[in-house]
């Protein structure tokens, strides 16, 4: 009979990782549904509309408060362990991701068998970002609050850097701190392209792992509170200074528009290819400001929203798989044929520039893969809930 184990869980990490789910899911079904999703930028002012601006926008929260989540996740869970233990399970565990990435990931985005394209995405910034934190806790734990402030703090001091001239140099400048749509050539028809930069995003990670201790269940919940309101203030009024001396930040100044609605979009439109700090600011503020918000919340929507939290890799690599599907049914539906189905202005197999459906069926679709997936999440949450003895229930 399996054993029930009693829980430490911090909820609100929990209804906060599942809305970031929710939410990114949203941003995935655009991409492989939405008829203008690859010929049209959501975020350029000249062409959006507010609605699909915003449905863009939106998932920029997603994987900055992923990665922040990961990291106190990780400082709780390895509060029983040694440091070196730690550290060999942070590896492993990114280790695993990268892997994960490389093999199931590429293939769920591209539904390309012959991998011609591999994506360097969140998966691969997650799974380096613990690699990275693993090798500075082998160093010292005294490291991480200062290595998360430089990271975040500093990052956009690169983009006045002349640029690297020698291909290798420039290649690991690309892939540590600023790749954005980078493409490494690794054969003919195969190469890798890569969008998130490690180091950038480890910094989220580790920012997360230093504020770890809040979330320890002796931590007083009022005091947790308080420093989250804090934090999470200080962070979005740093945004809103920077962004409105407009010379440091992010490489995207904003600017006057015909509108204040545009004007307004100009300002809040900040970089997340590579995050900038402007971008880390107003996520991981708002993000920390939830947090403190749902300390005590237990209603129908956090209930819902926490069963994708308890179990993010679950869902994620699932639900992916569950859109592109969609996406295929609709490539057929609309008059497309199997010749077709690679197109050579994109990587993805079954995705044609001109296909896909208007921005209100995109969110009914978003709507039913969400919904189709909560059971299947819920009875793996029970089932890791009842099975900690089982090691492998510790990377899926």
């Amino acid at each position: 009979m399996p054993q029930a184990y009693p829980s430490s869980r911090v909820t609100s990490i929990d209804i906060l990782r599942g809305l970031v789910m929710v939410i990114m899911a949203l941003d995935h079904t655009r991409d492989f549904v939405h008829i203008d999703a690859m010929r049209q930028d959501p975020l350029d002012l000249q062409t959006t509309t507010g609605v699909l601006f915003f449905t863009r926008w939106i998932t920029h929260f997603c994987a900055p408060i992923f990665l922040l989540l990961s990291g106190i996740s990780a400082g709780i869970s390895g509060q029983r362990h040694s440091l070196s233990e730690k550290s060999t399970m942070l590896i492993k565990r990114g280790l695993w991701l990268l892997l994960i990435e490389v093999v199931v990931m590429a293939l769920g985005l591209s539904f390309d068998l012959s991998y011609g394209t591999i994506f360097f995405q969140v998966i691969w910034a997650i799974g380096g970002s613990m690699i990275f934190l693993g090798l500075i806790l082998r160093l010292s734990t005294k490291l991480v609050l200062p290595m998360a402030l430089i990271l975040i703090l500093g990052h956009d001091l690169l983009t006045y850097l002349p640029p690297i001239k020698d291909p290798l140099g420039n290649g690991i400048i690309q892939l540590l701190f600023l790749a954005r749509f980078y493409i490494i050539p690794l054969a003919p028809g195969h190469v890798i392209a890569a969008f998130y930069p490690v180091l950038p995003w480890a910094g989220i990670m580790l920012l997360g792992y230093a504020i770890s201790a809040w979330f320890r269940p002796e931590f007083d919940v009022a005091k947790r509170r308080s420093l989250l309101l804090r934090s999470g203030t200080v962070a979005i009024a740093l945004f809103i200074i920077l962004r409105l001396v407009n010379h440091y930040g992010d490489p995207r100044p904003w600017s006057v528009q015909d509108s204040p609605f545009k004007t307004f979009l100009s300002f809040i439109n900040v970089s997340k290819y590579p995050p900038s700090l402007l971008y880390t600011c107003i996520t991981v503020g708002t993000g920390l400001l939830f947090l403190a918000a749902t300390e005590k919340v237990n209603n129908w929507w956090s209930r819902i929203l926490t069963v994708y939290g308890k179990v993010p890799f679950f869902y994620y690599i699932p639900h992916f798989y569950l859109i592109h599907a969609v996406g295929v049914i609709i490539f057929f539906a609309q008059g497309y044929t199997l010749a077709q189905a690679a197109d050579p202005n994109l990587p993805f197999m079954f995705r044609r520039v001109d296909m896909g459906l208007s921005l209100g069926y995109t969110y009914l679709i978003w709507i039913a893969v969400v919904a189709a997936l909560y059971l299947p999440c819920k009875w793996y949450a029970s089932y890791k809930q009842t099975h900690r003895d089982q090691w492998w229930t510790r990377y899926i």
